[in-house]
């Protein structure tokens, strides 16, 4: 990997400008902010040509490594962190093999090479923030040893705030950045444990992105899928099945679809239990059929295809009517389907809604309060009017679960289905039935 995997035309620009500007290099030896010798040596490649720094590079390339650290360390102005900075961006431009250069600064000073990168990770000036980051990615990703916390989790803190930012080249910065650590597993397991950076992420899917941005945010999910702790609980806390899907099928480009159905490869293979209910409820199977009919250019997409269809296929084809309707409430994803409005399927499987120490009851108890999709919330309370209807004993159950004065709340909802199925539910919560007298 090379510095230029993490590129962006905002900081190409302005490390062009930065290139060209001076930097008071001899006033901070007058102030005694630097040595003589480190004014001799920076004087050297301030402002020189790149073949003319090249050559010097090659000669003494890791005095000047540990020179430019040192002075990141020192020197505060803006200017002159930005100057160092485009320093070290270049001479890892394209050379990998330079990267221990740096990380040998560590012997002579335990601080280096992380801590003064780190440290203006803070800073209020974007370009030094936008390149210490590019250039900590570079470091991160190559390191030989097990990255530490104390290395890492500043810097995923920092990107979690890019990858909000309402700024194009911030959130592009981040997400490349992100592509290019994901490979290694400490990576994957604290970006993870960062539930505000992989919910950034996310929340990029839902506003329309760039195809080659959907590409680098799905890239970054299907990386984080193969720990097993991620394909068991992403569904469950970012609801990024049904979203995937909704990608994938709005995507002109081969390579963003690709990326999603290796994605969903990984969540079935890894936690089909977690999974498949929403798989099932987002009509996974079916799409996965339209693009097996499809024509490919990289065979990996075609064998993934073949995968998820065969998979989704043996999985599901022996499903029950009753099966489903539990997919979808576990899905969270409740409609209008026709197993809700079957007379004859609530009369065989109310009292189903009992079983696990009432799951499924609680499901639907639990929508009607954390729900804020109005059709969610009409499903889910006329779901609960056919469970009373079907399981007169069930009124009680409800009301010992908090299930009936979540629906009585109901009938004054702003959406009208709503309030007309949490209506209907209450008549049947509080009717006494004339064989019961």
């Amino acid at each position: 990997m090379s510095i230029s995997l993490v590129s962006n035309s905002y900081l190409d620009e302005h490390s062009a400008k930065i290139r060209a500007k001076p930097v008071p290099w001899e006033g901070y030896q007058r102030a005694g902010l630097i040595t003589s010798e480190e004014l001799s040596l920076i004087k050297k490649v301030d402002r020189q040509s790149k073949a003319k720094v090249e050559a010097l590079l090659a000669s003494d390339g890791p005095t000047y490594a540990s020179l430019y650290l040192r002075l990141l360390k020192k020197l505060q102005r803006v200017d002159t962190q930005s100057c160092i900075l485009v320093l070290i961006a270049d001479a890892l431009t394209d050379h990998e093999e330079r990267i221990p250069w740096f990380t040998n600064a560590s012997q002579s000073d335990p601080e280096l090479p992380y801590g003064p990168l780190l440290r203006i990770l803070d800073s209020q000036d974007d370009f030094v923030q936008l390149k210490a980051t590019q250039i900590l990615t570079v470091h991160l990703s190559l390191e030989k040893s097990p990255i530490q916390p104390q290395q890492l989790h500043p810097f995923l803190n920092t990107l979690a705030l890019l990858v909000v930012n309402p700024s194009t080249h911030k959130r592009d910065i981040a997400v490349q950045c992100l592509e290019a650590i994901l490979s290694r597993p400490e990576c994957r397991r604290a970006v993870w444990a960062n539930a505000s950076l992989v919910g950034g992420l996310v929340d990029i899917l839902r506003h329309n992105p760039t195809p080659q941005m959907s590409y680098q945010v799905g890239f970054c999910l299907w990386l984080l899928t193969f720990e097993q702790e991620v394909a068991e609980q992403i569904q469950k806390r970012f609801d990024i099945i049904p979203l995937l899907v909704d990608v994938a099928q709005g995507a002109a480009k081969e390579k963003v679809i690709r990326v999603i159905v290796a994605t969903f490869r990984n969540l079935v293979s890894k936690a089909p239990q977690a999974n498949l209910p929403a798989m099932l409820v987002a009509q996974l199977l079916p799409f996965a059929k339209n693009l097996s009919g499809r024509k490919w250019t990289d065979e990996d997409i075609v064998e993934d295809i073949q995968f998820l269809r065969d998979e989704l296929s043996a999985r599901f084809e022996s499903l029950t009517t009753y099966d489903e309707y539990r997919s979808e409430l576990l899905s969270g994803h409740l409609s209008w389907s026709p197993v809700h409005e079957s007379d004859l399927f609530w009369k065989e499987n109310a009292t189903k809604l009992n079983d696990k120490d009432y799951e499924l009851l609680k499901i639907l108890i639990r929508l009607l309060s954390e729900s804020n999709d109005p059709t969610v919330l009409a499903v889910a309370s006329h779901d609960i009017g056919q469970y009373v209807k079907h399981y007169e004993r069930g009124k009680k159950i409800l009301t010992d679960l908090g299930g009936k004065t979540r629906v009585m709340e109901l009938m004054s909802h702003p959406n009208s289905d709503v309030r007309y199925q949490a209506l209907i539910s209450v008549q049947r919560l509080v009717s006494h039935p004339w064989a019961a007298v």
